[in-house]
């Protein structure tokens, strides 16, 4: 609505330059956002024959979200994670579980780690054929391999295990999206603040003035999709923020009113100029609160780029 509100009044606008710019930059960008490192590899015994049923836990060091899978017959397994620093857990029945305190995951090539497990030492004979009667619960018969609720897990407990990973899949699509819009956004925004040097008293056209509002209406738009997709995304309970995500999310605070404020203060700066007026009383405000805006929006998108 801000967006209608900014461009009434504007017979003409000129649009080419906005969706120039979309189409040179956005596949760019999107590529970067969407990068998507590999981390991958195979699950052992000490004599190199493949441990089935292992079960390999990748964590994310500053986020503190987990992924988990559960290994096959070819003990080899797979994950596809963003870019960063993660801890990565190895456990089977019958074996010491090993933890790798960090790896980092690129987007440029996959990352190999392998996991070797060693025999219990408290499991006597081959971890892959537990007596039974070591079971709590064990059925009689040995034919009958033990089921979930045999081990003492009812099936509520598998039934929230299988809701939690399915609420951070889906928070992790949305974040996914939530920072490719963020990246578009930044296009349009850089474009309006570069017109508004021109769209200042000293020009007499109405042009830039025009292109400038149509600019920032844009800009306004693809932010109100963006922040759609960060408040929508699913809570993930026990996870806790820290370092860049604190930060990103404290930027927030500022560039989101920012956002909103700077567009009421260009439609009452826009009037005035288009009735000869001089910018003047709550509207000149408009480029010291879209600077600031700008400036927070930036830091938070820094904030989760590049590591510090």
């Amino acid at each position: 609505m801000l967006k209608n509100w900014i461009c009434r009044g504007s017979s003409a606008v000129p649009s080419v330059l906005t969706f120039w710019l979309l189409v040179q930059f956005a596949p760019f960008l999107m590529a970067q956002a969407a990068s998507t490192g590999v981390l991958r590899g195979s699950v052992t015994d000490t004599s190199g024959r493949a441990v089935a049923d292992a079960v390999v836990t990748a964590a994310n060091i500053n986020t503190q979200q987990a992924q988990k899978v559960t290994i096959g017959a070819d003990g080899a397994y797979r994950f596809e994670l963003p870019p960063g620093n993660y801890r990565v857990n190895f456990e089977a029945p019958g074996f010491k579980p090993i933890e790798i305190p960090s790896v980092t995951v690129g987007g440029s090539e996959a990352t190999v780690l392998d996991g070797k497990l060693e025999v219990d030492q408290e499991v006597k004979g081959n971890p892959a054929s537990i007596q039974q009667d070591n079971l709590p619960n064990a059925p009689s018969s040995s034919s009958t391999a033990p089921s979930l609720s045999d081990l003492g897990i009812s099936p509520e407990q598998t039934q929230g295990n299988a809701r939690e990973q399915a609420l951070l899949d889906k928070r992790t699509h949305m974040l996914k999206i939530h920072q490719r819009m963020g990246l578009i956004t930044t296009i349009p925004l850089i474009a309006t603040v570069a017109i508004s040097f021109n769209a200042g008293g000293k020009n007499t056209s109405s042009a830039s003035r025009d292109l400038h509002a149509a600019l920032g209406g844009l800009t306004g738009d693809l932010y109100g999709i963006t922040a759609y997709y960060a408040i929508r995304a699913p809570r993930v309970p026990g996870t806790k923020k820290r370092g860049p995500i604190k930060f990103h999310e404290a930027m927030a605070w500022i560039h989101g009113p920012g956002m909103i404020l700077t567009p009421i203060l260009g439609i009452m700066a826009f009037d005035q100029k288009n009735k000869g007026e001089k910018v003047h009383g709550i509207a000149s405000a408009h480029n010291p609160v879209a600077i600031v805006t700008a400036g927070a929006f930036g830091a938070a998108l820094l904030s989760v780029s590049v590591k510090f």
